[in-house]
């Protein structure tokens, strides 16, 4: 039988076993900062690095990564963001990472647990003049996650958007560790993480990390990556049309952030995988992990 227990803003999800182990923090986004699947420890606290600069598990909306200079030009009207991102002067991973969510409903079975969770914006942001909601759905088996996100324009305008996930997962060994996923085009980065073209390349099918120091980003032929670690396999789903993965590899060791987007940096300007969104339409997309041991 799985649990769901709140303490304050932070809810803990296992089951009888103790093989299964969620931490989701509320007034961060509704973030996934501890998850073990199958008895393995797959996303940790990453002290002593601080969320506020590492976005560990946080949904990216109304953009996934930068934006150049916070600036961007939609329907011939120029908006100005807020930059958060004051060492690069971009704007970054929209503004949902620090709102609190409210639970709109629970559930546990014996071998499952589901918990959705809400957030309403009301406020229209100086960069962002409109108002939408947002549901993030997580559920809980022994060897998956399934993380959901339901987001619907509640503005009587047109807005555009892109979606990510920027979770972090451990590996024994980073090193002896390696992604493979269908890739034949890969972004261009230039001067502060900004996407100024594609290049094409080689199929990837199996990327080794070795020591590398990443933050890059492909553009995906398929839906699925691997993550292979000297202890366990993570397969990554999505049912977006378009995907795109950015990995990062941060300054704590053994650690790597493999986060799937439905754009890269810079979309609102570049328009790469940019959607649009109605008012009263909404738009549905559900990422899935799946462990299995080594």
């Amino acid at each position: 039988m799985y649990t769901i227990h709140q303490n304050k803003n932070i809810l803990t999800v296992n089951n009888k076993e103790n093989t299964v182990f969620g931490k989701i923090y509320l007034e961060q986004g509704a973030s996934l900062q501890e998850l073990s699947l199958k008895s393995n420890a797959i996303i940790q606290d990453l002290h002593p690095l601080e969320y506020k600069n590492t976005y560990a598990s946080s949904i990216l909306f109304p953009f996934a990564n930068r934006i150049e200079d916070g600036s961007y030009t939609f329907k011939n009207e120029n908006f100005q963001l807020a930059i958060n991102q004051k060492e690069e002067n971009n704007a970054i991973h929209g503004f949902i990472n620090d709102k609190t969510f409210k639970i709109l409903s629970q559930e546990t079975k014996e071998n499952y647990a589901k918990v959705v969770l809400e957030y309403i914006e009301h406020k229209k942001e100086k960069g962002f003049p409109y108002t939408y909601s947002i549901q993030i759905s997580y559920t809980f088996t022994e060897a998956s996650l399934s993380l959901k996100v339901d987001i619907k324009n509640t503005d009587k305008n047109e807005f555009p958007f892109t979606l990510g996930w920027h979770p972090y997962f451990i590996s024994d060994n980073l090193s002896k560790s390696s992604l493979n996923f269908n890739c034949t085009k890969k972004t261009i980065i230039g001067d502060r993480n900004i996407t100024t073209g594609i290049e094409e390349i080689e199929n990837v099918d199996c990327f080794n990390i070795e020591n590398k120091q990443l933050d890059d980003c492909w553009i995906l032929d398929s839906d699925k990556i691997h993550f292979k670690t000297p202890k366990y396999i993570l397969e990554f789903e999505s049912n977006a049309d378009k995907n795109f993965m950015q990995a990062y590899t941060p300054p704590r060791a053994n650690t790597i952030a493999i986060e799937p987007t439905t754009g890269v940096s810079n979309s609102f300007n570049n328009k790469i995988g940019l959607q649009t969104l109605n008012p009263s339409e909404e738009y549905s997309l559900t990422w899935k992990i799946n462990i299995k041991n080594n």
